[in-house]
């Protein structure tokens, strides 16, 4: 007799709604990715942590980022949604549940707390797909790639942003990701890091912006100052026409950044906003800071940046640019502790450290790189633990000696692997769609059901339906391989029915377990 400890994201994550995630693999609990801490604003207001402490799920599709959102007990269970592969239209869709609030098309992170969306493996690109955070807090976004992001054309998403963030947002750290557009407004593109409607407490880090109209936006008009408390740091800004950011009120810091090839303007500080503006090296660009397009003058304190083949307009009724000698016209005090790496080096570090996949790498702020280490306090245990959940349910397989059938089966597999307890055997339909059914001499108990994929296939396995053979209703459906729970069914019979798959599906085990 076999028993299984089903690993779980937590005691009341619900083991449902983690099975009908596409491309979702649970794992155990582990500490954030976001290795070495926030930084820069985002340490304030009670810090960002994002998904640590909680569990930990790999995703390979929007719905299944969406689905793990969805999954946890509430809106604020934190968790970290590890995500490998490209993500785009085709397989983003809307996800409902207590605990999130999501919709096709867009990484939509609203109304929820407590997430950490970073990039593993070979990498996560979102592809002509923005991630949209709306009325939440806590949120880290590490390590991933947006990119192409319209707002007009085809296909559309988020406003033309890579990430937007509006309306009472606080506390956001993004962290090495690249930020990217194939053009300006004129080809559907818009901002590429924005933030309006009262979003406060963020912090972008080691990330790169490049090809875009514009960089990014603090506040949408010269009315609306309800934003600010944003840190600009080690990112690099190329070939960008402006905004980089345009800052209507509030306070920014911005030090270490490397900007190369901006267009029209740079650092836009208006309508009264302030920013710090520390050892920043601009290079081959024009009108680099000041006040532009406006006549609701902002200001700037700033020391020890370089200017290199740097031009200047003269000034006007609208514009006012801080060059060619610029000087501080304010102070800043900023609250939280950092290093400053000189001008002279800055481009240097950034081209090592900012960006995804660059191993997460950072500045020491002596002019050197480093891979920081995980933040001594996560509680959280040791990914790498092999004690299983004691959390998790136990059960008798009972489909191990049960009977087996189903529809038409790939050469070389067998319906009766599916139950034979041995992960390297498995079963595939003659085609990506197919049916194998487990099966018993006598009415039997069921209340959830395990899909395990054979190595080496998975995500291949799409959409499915779990059908109670005897009477031919549908008993659950969803996407993706994991565990299934369902109300307890007496039958002869169980059916999982595969509708749709990627490439050719292997189902190694399809194991039932009573009440």
């Amino acid at each position: 007799m076999k028993r299984r400890v089903a690993l779980r994201l937590q005691a009341a994550l619900a083991t449902a709604a983690l099975a009908a995630a596409a491309g979702v693999v649970v794992t155990m609990p582990s500490a954030s990715a976001a290795t070495g801490g926030a930084t820069g604003y985002a340490t304030q207001n009670g810090g960002t942590t994002g998904g640590a402490g909680g569990a930990t799920v790999r995703a390979t599709t929007g719905t299944a980022i969406h689905q793990a959102l969805c999954g946890r007990a509430s809106s604020s269970t934190p968790i970290t949604i590890e995500v490998e592969g490209t993500i785009n239209h085709a397989n983003t869709t809307k996800v409902s549940g207590d605990s999130c609030n999501t919709a096709a098309g867009v990484i939509e992170l609203k109304q929820i707390s407590n997430v950490t969306i970073v990039g593993v493996g070979s990498g996560a690109v979102f592809d002509q797909l923005g991630i949209h955070i709306r009325q939440s807090s806590n949120i880290i976004i590490q390590n991933v790639t947006v990119k192409n992001v319209k707002k007009s054309g085809s296909p559309t998403s988020n406003g033309g942003d890579a990430i937007g963030m509006e309306s009472d947002v606080r506390n956001v750290w993004v962290d090495h990701t690249s930020l990217e557009a194939s053009g300006g407004e004129s080809e559907g593109f818009d901002g590429l890091f924005d933030m309006k409607d009262n979003t406060q407490y963020v912090t972008l880090s080691y990330s790169t912006l490049r090809n875009s109209g514009r960089g990014g936006l603090i506040g949408s008009s010269e009315t609306e100052l309800s934003n600010g408390f944003v840190t600009f740091h080690h990112n690099l800004y190329e070939n960008l026409d402006s905004r980089t950011p345009l800052l209507r009120g509030g306070i920014a810091h911005i030090y270490n950044n490397y900007y190369v090839k901006l267009n029209e303007s740079g650092i836009n500080s208006r309508a009264g906003a302030r920013a710090k503006v520390d050892n920043n090296y601009f290079k081959d660009s024009k009108d680099v800071l000041g006040t532009f397009y406006t006549d609701a003058a902002g200001y700037w304190q700033v020391s020890g940046n370089t200017f290199d083949n740097v031009t200047w307009s003269a000034p006007g009724s609208e514009n006012n640019p801080a060059g060619p000698d610029p000087k501080s016209n304010t102070t800043v005090s900023i609250p939280y502790s950092y290093s400053l790496d000189t001008a002279a080096c800055v481009p240097g570090i950034v081209a090592a450290t900012a960006g995804a996949n660059k191993g997460l790498k950072v500045s020491d702020g002596n002019c050197s790189t480093q891979t920081p280490t995980p933040d001594p306090t996560d509680p959280t245990p040791d990914p790498t633990d092999p004690t299983p959940d004691p959390t998790g349910p136990t059960g008798t397989n009972l489909s191990i000696g049960a009977g087996a059938d189903g529809t038409s089966k790939a050469s070389g597999t067998s319906y009766g692997n599916v139950r034979d307890g041995d992960l390297s055997t498995y079963w595939s339909p003659a085609g990506a769609t197919g049916s194998v059914s487990v099966k018993w001499a006598a009415a039997t108990s069921v209340s959830s059901v395990g899909i395990r994929e054979a190595s080496g296939s998975a995500g291949s396995l799409g959409s499915w339906r779990l059908v109670n053979g005897d009477t031919g209703a549908v008993l659950t459906s969803g996407t993706g391989v994991g565990d299934i729970t369902i109300p307890p069914t007496s039958l002869r019979k169980i059916t999982f029915q595969i509708t749709g798959s990627t490439g050719t599906p292997k189902i190694a085990e399809f194991e039932t377990y009573g009440s």
